[in-house]
């Protein structure tokens, strides 16, 4: 795996036809210079740490036919000069922060058959221009910020085999023919003014509310409290209006979600099929805002675990919100592995968000620690090893450090605990659940150690794991995650939990440790 900057140099190598170097952990910049590759027919550098813009000098290359620079940090808008690249066939930028209109020159690219621009912040219409792409099979703009009516031009599109435009705030009336015909074909969930279509589609039949009635919902809402508020305290209608712009600003946040590209689309007939109906017999574990079921889609062949989140619980879409931004862009070999997101709804009409995880066989580290043995006469704990328990010890360490350290900015999980370390087949210890995690992109108030801080609304984490220090105030800090990581680690080898009973009268692990072991506890 390679690391660094991508070389400038590698222009030097004039006859270059191909070059291949996704998935690796570039940083910095795509070089410029790339742009000189007179004879370069693929470019694919997705999945790396890079960013900065997209240089336009690539799509001036006249050979080029394939560009994939999916899951990286590349931002800015998509340079206008992509028209250039008359012969290109596959263009792929998901996953990245990419912003503004999405340029009409885009058109100009007759012999284009893939687009996936999703997972990005586009804003503004649908260039009108996609509609002479006429060799165009695959188009994904889902989860962006485009705004207007879809155009009636890519119905046009014969050769289109799968448009995805979920997850904008599109409006008005989605076309009756060309791929719109097909509802397994046409993705439009999370756009709630769009409306007509192919019966398929569950769509109203007209708008009730256009985008303008939509803009000025709240004024019209005020005009109906006013009068009201003779006979409401004032208070009584300022939270009425913090309500309504909290329910907004969450529809918002939900509606720019980003997920990686690279993610295969699963729908909440694909999640309830894969779980036989999130059968009680699938369910592995309960926590705070979900619940997780064993499953196995139909086009994987490994298992999988399907996080359903209990939508009707406070602070569950929350939790969703954080779990995806924190996912987004890591990847680890001690973190559990993300394979794909459903956003959308359910058999009754209800919102419906889940997430589908790497299956762990070896369960987690809380059942490891404290599941028995019959020995024929009476129980006693299961045997784990040193050897084990030092090599669990130091997964866990990476995983935090990598969080701690990433490219991505300082990710706090919040939460470590030893039922959120998720072991697989051979032992290896793999964190979860990142619920309660928050990205901290640039430093915060600095805390007395040095790390990064910042006030949360409440207290984050599970009673006995939280640092003393920040629970009380509120903060998250990757200090607070590393006292955490300490008691996880003195649990490990005492096994006993920092609730067990015998920690009481001012006794916590943490003391329990310092008086048993004085010559390696900190002071």
């Amino acid at each position: 795996m390679f690391t660094g900057n991508m070389p400038s140099s590698l222009s030097n190598l004039s006859q270059l036809i191909e070059l291949l170097l996704d998935t690796n952990q570039f940083i910095g910049h795509i070089p410029t210079s790339l742009g000189n590759l007179k004879s370069l027919a693929t470019l694919s550098v997705s999945n790396n740490n890079l960013h900065g813009r997209v240089p336009e000098g690539i799509f001036s290359i006249p050979t080029i036919r394939e560009i994939g620079l999916s899951s990286n940090n590349l931002h800015g808008q998509l340079p206008a000069e992509v028209g250039n690249a008359k012969q290109v066939v596959i263009l792929l930028l998901s996953a990245n922060k990419l912003s503004g209109d999405i340029p009409s020159t885009v058109g100009a690219c007759k012999s284009l058959e893939d687009i996936e621009l999703d997972n990005n912040i586009f804003d503004g219409n649908i260039p009108t221009s996609f509609g002479n792409l006429f060799g165009l099979k695959v188009l994904n703009l889902s989860y962006n910020n485009l705004t207007g009516s879809v155009s009636t031009s890519l119905g046009n599109l014969q050769l289109l085999k799968q448009i995805d435009l979920s997850f904008n705030h599109l409006e008005g009336k989605v076309p009756i023919h060309g791929i719109f015909k097909n509802a397994t074909a046409t993705h439009i969930d999370g756009n709630h003014e769009l409306c007509g279509g192919a019966a398929d589609l569950h769509l109203p039949a007209f708008s009730v509310t256009s985008s303008n009635l939509s803009e000025h919902r709240l004024p019209v809402i005020l005009k109906v409290a006013i009068p009201l508020a003779c006979m409401l305290s004032p208070l009584a209608v300022a939270i009425f209006v913090l309500l309504w712009q909290r329910k907004n600003h969450l529809k918002r946040s939900m509606s720019s979600l980003s997920f990686d590209g690279k993610f295969p689309k699963v729908s909440y007939k694909d999640l309830a099929r894969a779980t036989d109906g999130f059968s009680a017999s699938n369910l592995i574990g309960t926590g705070r805002y979900s619940s997780v079921y064993r499953g196995k889609i139909l086009q994987e062949e490994n298992v999988v675990a399907v996080k359903v989140f209990c939508l009707e619980t406070r602070g569950a879409q929350r939790s969703f919100i954080a779990e995806c931004n924190a996912l987004r862009n890591v990847r680890h070999r001690n973190l559990v592995r993300i394979l794909t997101a459903c956003s959308s709804i359910d058999s009754s009409g209800n919102d419906f968000k889940a997430l589908v995880y790497e299956f762990m066989p070896g369960g987690d580290l809380h059942n490891l620690l404290y599941s028995t043995e019959d020995n024929g006469n009476s129980l006693k704990q299961s045997y784990i090893s040193l050897a084990q328990r030092l090599s669990i010890v130091v997964d866990i360490a990476d995983a935090m450090a990598y969080l701690h350290h990433n490219h991505h900015g300082s990710i706090v999980h919040c939460d470590l605990k030893p039922s959120n370390i998720l072991l697989d087949n051979d032992m290896v210890a793999h964190v979860g659940d990142f619920g309660l995690a928050r990205l901290q992109m640039y430093p915060m108030s600095s805390s007395f150690d040095g790390s990064t801080s910042v006030s949360s609304l409440a207290i984050r984490g599970t009673i006995g794991y939280v640092a003393p220090e920040y629970g009380a105030a509120g903060q998250v800090s990757t200090a607070a995650d590393v006292y955490s990581f300490g008691v996880v680690l003195l649990e490990i080898f005492i096994r006993k939990s920092p609730t067990d009973g015998m920690f009481k009268d001012g006794l916590s692990i943490a003391k329990f440790a310092e008086v048993n072991f004085p010559d390696i506890a900190d002071r």
